[in-house]
């Protein structure tokens, strides 16, 4: 599944954050001993937020470590300093960009470098000291990047601006994970010699690091919410099914998911799979190896990531090849039949979609009619599951229309009311609409540094206080910043009351509860009646 942030160019993004610092005073932080190491970040005296960038949660995924699961990291004796951003993960593109009008920013050149070792994540904590006492025991916010499990990295977002948007409240963590073919190779080799889903794995690991260190930093491991968006928000999905939605110990208390992204998630050995293993070994020349994974693990990484490249390019826009899988062991099964059981990880959950999902999954030249255009989309679908999905969507405008509908609704809005629906009476619902309301729109309100072209404080108090709300007081209602608009939030399953942020004609922050749609939710229906041939 392809997921773009399309927010804006990273050179603004880059722009925005420069002018920022460059107002602000740097001054050394508090060391913090993690045991195997000691790091010290600096603090940011213009905000009050210190960060430590650029910790290892895990050893560098390399060689023999490579579709492993995550290690501990080595012990490292000196104090190291976290003033830096960690090296990204190998980055991919999205499918069959050169029909996509929209461009994806972390595409962009950065002056970060791409690496295998980038299991590292960075820590931002209110005020100038870090104080790891019970009585401070602050929430924590862990934010998971999106990009279609193939792009990403945790310097494009300040976890600072959360700190800010809970008025000093909440301690975030921003982490990365390994991705695309490094992250998600899938096949019966790998399970045998190695792990599936290691990009998954990852962040567990990094959700354990949390549970065992964030107490240093001043924060409450009792008190940790998920949060993500597209296919950060997918990650969440997968942590709330992982286990058969019975995670022990627990990891999280809350979930957040913004743009909540569910595609076709094959068993590990399906054909689908399959292939995709075959591409990569013919691609490194490893077919006529005796043990095709070590040979594999042995090969030059530039060969590996140029497979990786390449294979995500030549995808059907709107699908990626490397993406979570049933594994068995950590997602025991599809997730639509752990959702339908009702037993899910985590205690709360605030789901956002946005007003025009699909649209940039699409090709918005296409001349595919619908019922083509679903079977394109999931290959497991015959001639009648394709014609019942057309009928659906047969007066919902042009060919064009109806694709985009397609994809938003059986991706990300329609698994989104499955999460809801599953956690009943504590599940809240709310949709972003400031236009353009695309896919990734709503990310610069969670985010400010990066600069919402709706600029309307109020409009960003209301939406991005939700969040926080949840993280600190386990309920969107709580209205802990005086002069917030929003009113009250109810449950989701209290009648499908959802909650819609928007702006009217004349730049008014518009934000009051409505109903869903009852035709949208009977086409939710049919996608989840029809799971087992999406693969969801």
């Amino acid at each position: 599944m392809s997921i773009k942030t399309c927010l804006l160019t990273l050179s603004q993004a880059l722009l925005a954050l420069e002018a920022s610092s460059s107002l602000a005073t740097i001054a050394s932080a508090p060391i913090v001993d993690l045991g195997y190491a000691q790091y010290q970040g600096s603090v940011d005296t213009a905000t009050n937020i210190t960060s430590f960038l650029g910790i290892r949660y895990a050893a560098a995924p390399v060689g023999d470590f490579r579709w492993a699961a995550p290690q501990p990291p080595s012990t490292i004796s000196g104090v190291q300093q976290a003033t830096t951003q960690p090296n990204e993960c190998y980055q991919a593109p999205g499918g069959n960009l050169s029909t996509n009008p929209y461009e994806s920013p972390s595409m962009r050149k950065r002056a970060v470098s791409q690496s295998e070792d980038c299991l590292f994540l960075n820590v931002y904590t209110p005020g100038s000291e870090v104080v790891a006492s019970p009585s401070r025991g602050l929430p924590v916010v862990v934010w998971i990047h999106g990009g279609g499990y193939v792009e990403g990295a945790a310097n494009i977002y300040s976890g600072g601006d959360l700190i800010v948007d809970s008025n000093h409240g909440v301690i975030t963590v921003v982490l990365q994970y390994r991705l695309g073919l490094f992250g998600f190779l899938p096949g019966e080799a790998v399970k045998e010699g190695g792990v599936l889903n290691a990009g998954l794995l990852d962040q567990n690991y990094a959700l354990q690091w949390v549970q065992a260190y964030i107490s240093r930093f001043g924060g409450d491991p009792t008190k940790v919410t998920i949060w993500g968006e597209s296919a950060g928000a997918g990650s969440v999905l997968q942590h709330l099914v992982a286990h058969g939605g019975n995670t022990q110990p627990p990891l999280f208390r809350a979930a957040m998911t913004s743009s909540v992204v569910l595609a076709s998630q094959y068993n590990y050995n399906d054909r689908i799979p399959e292939m995709l293993y075959s591409q990569v070994v013919d691609g490194t020349k490893c077919n006529s190896s005796p043990d095709t994974l070590s040979c594999l693990r042995s090969a030059d990484v530039n060969t590996l990531q140029t497979l990786n490249y390449n294979i995500n390019l030549n995808n059907f826009i709107g699908t990626i090849s490397f993406e979570p899988v049933v594994d068995g062991t950590f997602i025991v099964e599809r997730p639509t039949v752990t959702m339908s059981k009702g037993r899910l990880n985590g205690n709360y959950l605030l789901a956002i979609t946005n007003a025009h999902e699909g649209n940039i999954l699409v090709n918005q030249s296409m001349t595919l009619d619908i019922a083509d255009y679903v079977k394109t989309l999931f290959t497991n679908f015959g001639s009648t599951q394709a014609a019942a999905a057309a009928k659906l969507y047969q007066n919902q405008g042009s060919n064009v229309d109806q694709a985009n509908l397609v994809i938003g609704e059986s991706m990300l809005v329609c698994p989104t009311y499955y999460l809801l629906k599953a956690f009943g009476e504590r599940g809240w619902k709310g949709k972003f609409a400031i236009p353009p309301g695309m896919h990734g729109s709503d990310v610069v309100y969670y985010f400010t540094s990066l600069g919402p072209a709706y600029n309307n404080s109020q409009f960003i108090t209301a939406f991005s206080n939700s969040f926080m709300a949840v993280a600190m007081y386990e309920t969107p209602d709580d209205r802990y910043t005086p002069g917030d608009i929003t009113p009250s939030w109810n449950s989701w399953r209290h009648d499908f009351t959802e909650m819609m942020f928007n702006k009217t004609s004349a730049g008014v922050p518009e934000v009051y509860t409505f109903k869903t749609d009852m035709a949208l939710l009977e086409r939710c229906a049919y996608w989840r009646n029809v799971s087992a041939y999406t693969g969801q």
